[in-house]
């Protein structure tokens, strides 16, 4: 026996030497010397002994008769992940081993002893005793013991590869050439419904080494309590708890059917995914379950950590069946649970967005928290988007195709923050991930990305990546430039003297004068999740895994990511947010904001995960109080990334003004017409001394004035969508007709058509809508500043409550459009919205109006200011019918309006009639029209362009 077992372990020595096993390259890419046969034969008789002392090789497998039986895989459970639903039912047609325990470390280590004597530096791991599971090893490294232990026995190889790459600390990260053989009766790792076929024969919570029993850390392999021995025919050990487990299939979904010897999924999708089983010492027993597959970080064949180990398996699989990825769906459920008003009044904000992964399809998720309704925007693509990061101008988001703890290669996006993702860029360097926008102190705007995400456990793998900034302007990347080594991927401040990074230690890099320090924080216990705040404080937000740090601080125990962790400048722990009851915490970030000057923010986002390990919810976290607000529920909600504009103070002032009114003109409960005029009233503030030409009226005004063509003039357009002659006349008479003193001209637009009485106290019109906000009852209290306009009224109204950035973006500085609406005159269905008919009541209105405008003339008058009616254009095809617009009036009627308006410009010179309709026998053709009643802006250049010429007629002043 002893003879037969030293010819098969001879016969393992020739065959290591042959290019399928275990042939690797170094982390710098240069392979290894070949090693010498006969050096190695010298050596075998000296570990044959140490092998002997070990047991004969194949005693520790257990028989698995599972031929014609069958085992569900994942569930049905709607709050399960959905990388767990539904429930599939698998059959196998072999029988198969599996081994009774997980691999010790004494046995992976005897392996590596003999396969390693001056052979390719594969890694030993340290351990405390040789009795505890074997982890902190890749999948590689299980799949290189595999092939050991079958050469051992002088059996076939079931993995198969051409050349082995190793790290720094000789474990197996890659393969190239890698195939798996089924048909081989040799030693694997299990496949998944291998494992669950096994786990539920032996599946018993009160029988494994979990959070409750294990003071966080592995115990030797089959004492957890009595060996659980659930059924006779296979006591297995450990099957719950102690170690994860590494099994042999790509992680990929699964189908609502019966499969036969299913092996997984064909490929491992864009993250090259793998199934680990069983939870392990850190997870408490109420939240494993058989059907579980995964862990809280991305898990791929190159993952390390010091919980995931493995068992072996063996048997041929006769019909190996491997499925494709399932087409995944359009847009998994997303259910807003908060609204913008209650989450920017949380927040203090004019404005915020919120920007996630739908995990289901890989795609970004956007809210925009502004005015009345947030809607929930999936950008569709084909490309797989982690971490997103939304700039400081909030309009443009940041992402990358890997995510934290993934090694390997990554591409970096930036693309418009819309519904299109319009205007997508890629960064052309070989890799970059997880992207963080910053602003140098010379107010450039850049981004920092790290050049590979893997964990940061081995000091000489940490250094051999590095981090690097590239500047975004225009929409394009500048030139890349290196800040350090080492991938600091959890935050830079603005001087770029300080960087955190996480995954699996907390380590900072700090820069002093004359000394640069990288320390590794928090004890060097497991970290995640790192983010360094953005307000100047430099505090650290991360989870970790109830470690002991952790639990000496916030006194009393707590499981992994159950609370939110916060370190200050030095590493010092000074803050814990728990998670809410029956979640735990995922992907947390600190809130990003508009401005790097208001202080400390105080606000995170995370996902909540549920018992069952899926990301339920996202949630915002206020750290000062540990308070949580639910903001979104979906199926699998990952990495969200909020961004805020604040509401600031104004400055302290002694004019006595009052900062809860003065300049508020506008509350987070809004509309868009609200949210116009409180831009243009500030607008109106701020260039009260330089205007010469103000022009009042709706939205014909607001798209069919283009002030900035002729900035000469100095002209402002306040006009705004809605229709209200009384709002305009409002206005004009408090606030233009109150400063006139640098004015030349006012103009507004008549607007015929809309000429008409309220309906009573039903319809009170848009003036009500607009003046309700304090900042108008303000003005009004204080005579609308008509005795002198103090200064800080101007600042209270620049740091009061503001619109949304999309709003704010469609106008320019002198209140002129932004954006052109082409179209045209819309001449098919025209259509007359109201009565054309013209009652008494409503010629009475118009009687009075007239009155108002020549009253208006009459005062500007007394200050040499013209004021000037215009009569906007609308569809020609409106001469055919008896409507002089789409807002009805007999026609008949409206030219004695016009005869009326004609005669007081003869009687008044200050008043000019501007009729660019002419009863729809105007020269603006379809061209310059956006629709039926508005201008685009080829008809906005001819109109404010003949305003121009009226005004140089007029010989008006210009602006200073």
């Amino acid at each position: 026996m002893i003879g037969r077992f030293l010819l098969l372990l001879f016969a393992f020595v020739l065959v290591s030497c042959s290019p399928e096993d275990d042939r690797s390259s170094s982390v710098s890419g240069q392979e290894p010397s070949e090693p010498d046969p006969s050096a190695l034969n010298d050596d075998f008789l000296r570990y044959s002994g140490l092998f002997l002392a070990n047991g004969l090789p194949g005693s520790d497998m257990v028989a698995m008769n599972s031929k014609n039986m069958q085992v569900p895989l994942g569930t049905n459970l709607a709050s399960a992940k959905k990388k767990e639903q539904p429930q599939m039912m698998v059959s196998f047609s072999y029988d198969f081993l599996i081994g009774q325990h997980e691999v010790t470390c004494g046995e992976y280590n005897f392996i590596v002893d003999l396969a390693n004597e001056g052979f390719y530096g594969r890694a030993k791991v340290v351990c405390d005793n040789d009795s505890l599971p074997v982890a902190n090893v890749t999948y590689y490294d299980a799949v290189l013991f595999a092939n050991g232990r079958s050469r051992l026995e002088g059996r076939d190889t079931v993995y198969e590869y051409k050349n082995a790459i190793f790290d720094t600390d000789g474990h197996c990260i890659g393969m190239d050439g890698f195939v798996f053989h089924p048909d081989v009766n040799s030693y694997r790792l299990p496949t998944e419904a291998e494992w669950a076929f096994a786990a539920q024969k032996n599946w018993n919570l009160s029988k494994g080494w979990t959070s409750e029993n294990s003071d966080y850390k592995p115990h030797n392999v089959c004492t957890a309590g009595e060996e659980a021995q659930v059924n006779s025919e296979a006591p297995l050990c450990d099957m719950v708890g102690n170690v994860m487990e590494w099994t042999n299939d790509w992680l990929g979904d699964f189908r609502d059917t019966t499969v036969v010897d299913y092996m997984g999924a064909s490929d491992g999708g864009g993250l090259e995914e793998r199934v680990v089983k069983g939870g392990s010492y850190r997870n408490a027993a109420s939240t494993l379950s058989v059907y579980n597959r995964g862990d809280i970080y991305t898990v791929t064949s190159s993952t390390r950590a010091e919980y995931v180990g493995f068992r072996l398996a063996i048997g041929a699989v006769p019909n190996a069946l491997w499925m494709g990825s399932i087409d995944k769906p359009q847009v998994g459920q997303v259910v807003q649970l908060a609204e913008a008003m209650q989450v920017n009044a949380h927040l203090t904000a004019r404005e915020s967005k919120l920007v996630f992964r739908n995990d289901l399809t890989g795609n970004l998720v956007l809210i925009d928290y502004n005015g009345l309704v947030s809607n929930v925007v999936e950008i569709t693509d084909t490309i797989d988007s982690y971490h997103p990061e939304i700039s400081p101008d909030g309009k443009k988001v940041a992402f990358c195709t890997t995510a934290e703890g993934v090694g390997g290669k990554s591409e970096l996006y930036v693309r418009n923050l819309s519904a299109a993702g319009s205007n997508l860029v890629k960064l052309n360097v070989e890799s970059a991930a997880i992207p963080r926008w910053r602003v140098t102190p010379e107010g450039d705007t850049v981004i920092v990305y790290v050049t590979d995400a893997g964990n940061n456990r081995n000091d000489a793998e940490f250094l051999a990546r590095s981090t690097w900034q590239v500047l975004f302007s225009n929409g394009q990347f500048g030139i890349p430039s290196k800040l350090y080594d080492g991938n600091y991927h959890g935050g830079v401040t603005r001087d770029a003297e300080f960087a955190v990074t996480g995954s699996q230690l907390l380590r900072a890099h700090l820069h002093h004068p004359g000394n640069v320090a990288d320390s590794i924080w928090y004890n060097g216990e497991q970290a995640c999740n790192v983010s360094l705040s953005k307000d100047g404080t430099n505090r650290t937000l991360f989870l970790d895994f109830g470690g002991k740090t952790g639990r000496a601080f916030a006194e009393r125990n707590y499981r992994s990511h159950e609370q939110l962790l916060v370190v200050d400048s030095m590493g010092h722990l000074v803050q814990m947010v728990p998670a809410p009851s029956g979640y735990s915490f995922d992907h947390s970030e600190w809130a990003s904001t508009s401005s790097f000057e208001i202080g400390p923010v105080e606000f995170a986002v995370a996902s909540l995960v549920n018992v069952e390990g899926a990301h339920e919810k996202l949630a915002l976290v206020n750290v000062s109080d540990s308070s949580v607000v639910e903001l979104v529920k979906g199926d699998e909600l990952w990495h969200p990334n909020l961004w805020l504009s604040p509401i600031q103070a104004a400055p302290q002032d002694n004019q006595g003004l009052s900062r809860d009114s003065a300049g508020l003109y506008l509350l987070p409960l809004y509309s868009d017409v609200s949210g116009i005029f409180r831009l243009k009233m500030e607008t109106y503030w701020k260039t009260l001394n330089t205007a010469r030409v103000i022009v009042f009226g709706s939205s014909r005004v607001e798209f069919g004035v283009r002030p900035d063509l002729y900035p000469e003039w100095n002209m402002l357009n306040m006009g705004v969508k809605g229709v209200d002659i009384e709002r305009d006349f409002y206005f004009i008479e408090n606030y233009a007709l109150n400063h006139p003193q640098n004015l030349s001209a006012v103009a507004l637009s008549l607007d015929i058509d809309t000429w008409k009485p309220r309906d009573g106290t039903l319809n009170p019109g848009m003036l009500e809508m607009v003046i309700c906000y304090p900042g108008y009852a303000y003005d009004k209290n204080h005579n609308f500043w008509k005795e002198g306009v103090p200064d800080a009224l101007l600042e209270s109204v620049e740091y009061s409550f503001s619109p949304s950035t999309d709003l704010r973006l469609c106008f320019s500085n002198s209140g002129g459009p932004l954006y052109d609406l082409t179209g045209t005159w819309e001449t098919a269905g025209i259509e007359v919205v109201n009565d054309s008919m013209v009652s008494e009541a409503r010629m009475a209105y118009i009687d009075s109006t007239i009155e108002k405008i020549a009253y208006l003339t009459d005062e500007f008058a007394k200050h040499n200011v013209h004021f000037i009616g215009i009569i906007f254009p609308q569809a020609p095809q409106y001469q055919k019918t008896g409507s002089l617009g789409l807002y009805g009036i007999q026609r008949s009627v409206v030219e004695q309006i016009i005869r009326r308006l004609d005669s007081l410009a003869k009687v008044n010179p200050y008043f000019h009639l501007m009729d660019e309709n002419k009863m729809g026998k105007h020269d603006y053709g379809d061209d310059e029209a956006m629709n039926r009643d508005h201008l685009c802006f080829k008809g906005a250049d001819k109109l404010t362009r003949r305003l121009v010429a009226l005004l140089e007629k007029l010989g008006l002043n210009k602006g200073l």
